[in-house]
């Protein structure tokens, strides 16, 4: 049964929308959060007080209008502590030490051999790309408030567990409780496909609309999904596994164990197989890692090889097919590609797939429709981890319950009255 919502509820989580407002609008002035968020003037007075009170915000300016009271601008204090935002795949770990307004600070990243898959060496290659960027950024230990890293697979952010990484075959992994114990900090752990998202929805298209997906391609390939500002993280956290929908019916085996799955095709090792069917002899498939081949794929249709002109061609076909049905399914206007494939590729990508959509995309769900490389700056999968990490920092703080991604009412004018807008 779920509980009834009550006003404190609500009271909790317009706390942490005041605070996703300063993200989108800068130093602000009370009323300027008010009018952007629709909460109540009052409602955003005490919500400041208590941020000044526990130093997460401060005062920028004050302003002197003539005849009038001086205003205040407030913004987020940077220097109230730093958080690490850690994106962990199959082939790498990629850490970031971000300050309290997500500026980052520091860069660390750890190679992984995709062949290996034992705990004790993927918790070493955490904890030395962490080592990595909390010495670039110059953070002393004692000022982390707290470490957020995306783990492969289905994870439960609650209990810390990686329930199922195929390419590890981890079970009931407590990957949490492992890297606390190492790292002394306090730990929480996700799905990048919950952090992607996140991250597009606060500092990317989720500025402007509120429902869309962001399809990650890289060793594995998946969709974070929001709809009208929600966060879709279906009922076991599992939601977004679009890798692992058909694609083509008794078609190239998957590492899930099913056949004809989308990873199968847009995976790294699907490209590879793609390419191997065009030129088994081709030098690209000599390349000893999973990324140095994506790069020498980008090398080559640079300089207009035609084999990895016509893996480009199947592989944006592949990619159109498989939006297609994404978009029929969900009716999302907005889909962004982010990871370190899509990176390396969406210049040749995008364009084909944008053409070849309408090919493959219901009539009614086309208008507007449009597909894009993401703008959100560094890695988005750590940049994500890190705002779901300071919302546990506000949660023990006691300035915030769990952060929703779309507002709720204001207590102050009812509780069933709702917002525009999105955290």
């Amino acid at each position: 049964m779920v509980s009834r919502r009550t006003a404190r509820d609500l009271r909790n989580e317009n706390r942490f929308e005041v605070l996703h407002a300063l993200f989108e609008l800068g130093p602000s002035t009370r009323q300027e959060l008010a009018r952007h968020t629709g909460l109540s003037s009052a409602t955003v007075a005490t919500l400041v007080t208590e941020f000044l009170s526990e130093g997460v915000l401060h005062i920028a300016t004050v302003e002197r209008n003539t005849g009038g009271r001086p205003q205040e601008r407030l913004t987020i204090d940077p220097d109230r502590g730093r958080i690490v935002g850690v994106d962990v795949a199959e082939t790498y770990v990629d850490a970031t030490v971000y300050d309290l307004a997500l500026g980052a600070l520091g860069h660390g990243e750890v190679a992984l051999d995709e062949h290996e898959n034992g705990q004790a060496y993927v918790v070493d290659g955490i904890i030395r790309a962490i080592e990595s960027a909390v010495e670039a950024s110059g953070t002393e230990h004692e000022r982390i408030i707290g470490v957020g890293v995306s783990m492969p697979g289905h994870v439960h952010p609650d209990a810390g567990v990686s329930v199922f990484a195929p390419n590890w075959d981890w079970h009931d992994v407590h990957i949490e409780e492992m890297l606390e114990k190492s790292l002394q900090i306090s730990v929480y752990v996700d799905n990048p496909l919950k952090a992607v998202i996140l991250s597009e929805m606060w500092f990317g298209v989720g500025r402007v609309v509120d429902s869309m997906a962001v399809v990650n391609l890289g060793t594995g390939v998946g969709a974070g999904i929001a709809i009208d500002g929600s966060l879709i993280r279906g009922a076991t956290n599992n939601a977004g596994e679009w890798g692992h929908t058909l694609l083509q019916l008794d078609g190239r085996q998957c590492r899930c164990g099913r056949r004809g799955c989308v990873e199968a095709y847009l995976g790294v090792h699907g490209l590879e197989t793609t390419l191997a069917e065009i030129d088994p002899e081709h030098p690209a498939l000599r390349q000893p890692r999973q990324r140095d081949f994506v790069e020498a794929v980008a090398d080559g249709l640079t300089a207009g090889d035609p084999a990895l002109m016509d893996l480009a061609r199947r592989t944006s076909h592949y990619l159109a097919a498989a939006l297609g049905d994404l978009v029929n399914l969900l009716n999302v206007p907005t889909v962004t590609l982010t990871g370190w494939t899509s990176n390396a590729l969406a210049e040749w990508l995008v364009p084909a797939v944008r053409d070849e959509l309408p090919d493959h995309v219901m009539p009614g769900s086309l208008p507007d429709l449009t597909v894009e490389a993401s703008q959100v700056p560094g890695n988005a999968v750590a940049l994500g981890m890190a705002a779901f990490t300071l919302e546990q920092f506000l949660i023990r703080l006691g300035l915030a319950s769990p952060a929703r991604t779309r507002p709720q009412a204001d207590p102050d004018r009812g509780l069933d009255q709702s917002r525009h807008g999105h955290v």
